[in-house]
């Protein structure tokens, strides 16, 4: 097994992105429901894990794992035929869907009603979600990171954001966003991977999928989505 530093198994992810990933205001550690499924993969390894902070863009090209920064990508990543032609990628450990947050009372129940009150949309730069809207005739004002976009829903650069659902889902258990709410799912069929080199640790790539398999078989998986989450859906812990 290849590894870019000894004794640890270096994971590279673009932060903040609870319940995923984030950093514990107490301890300094980042933490999250993509760490703890790492920590697995670094436990049979017998290692321990070391996260990276790296910006998103470097992540989705690959070129972060290809300048050697890290061994394994983590931070809610869709898999998309454009990345695995540049990446390897394990077989999916999360099924995703996007969710739009808004005002309470805004009236909004789909894509459909923001644009016919011609609302402003914002959306995360470089994700699946802003891809989506895109996809669909919208021009949303574009936020480097999660919290950015957070920020221009709260002070109302924007009136409508697009994010990924378990994120929105975290956001609303936060008092401080009480005046908001969920108010549509837009079901993309994504589902997220963990991310290698191209070609260069298929040990990593193997050990990554029996430890996801393992993980969704003995219990393990459920209790780390519970942790970050919520009630696990029927069909997740099983695959899909």
């Amino acid at each position: 097994m290849k590894l870019v530093k000894k004794g640890a198994l270096t994971s590279c992810t673009h932060l903040p992105y609870p319940p995923f990933q984030s950093e514990d205001k107490k301890t300094g550690k980042v933490v999250g429901f993509d760490v703890d499924i790492i920590d697995l993969v670094a436990k049979r390894l017998g290692v321990t894990q070391k996260v990276v902070d790296t910006p998103f863009e470097t992540m989705k090209t690959g070129s972060a794992l290809n300048a050697g920064k890290c061994d394994i990508q983590m931070g809610g990543m869709t898999i998309k035929p454009d990345r695995v032609r540049f990446m390897d990628v394990s077989d999916p450990y999360f099924d995703a869907t996007q969710s739009l947050m808004a005002k309470k009372g805004s009236g909004i129940r789909s894509l459909d009603d923001v644009k016919a009150k011609k609302l402003k949309l914002g959306s995360q730069a470089s994700t699946t979600g802003e891809d989506f809207v895109r996809g669909k005739g919208f021009d949303p004002r574009s936020f480097d990171n999660s919290n950015a976009e957070l920020d221009g829903l709260r002070t109302g650069q924007v009136d409508v954001i697009v994010q990924d659902d378990p994120v929105v889902r975290g956001w609303l258990k936060d008092p401080a966003n009480s005046s908001f709410e969920l108010v549509a799912n837009l079901n993309t069929g994504e589902q997220y991977g963990m991310w290698m080199r191209k070609g260069h640790n298929p040990a990593l790539v193997k050990l990554t999928n029996q430890v996801i398999a393992q993980a969704r078989s003995d219990g393990s998986y459920k209790r780390i989505y519970e942790k970050w989450i919520g009630p696990l859906p029927p069909a997740a812990g099983g695959g899909s």
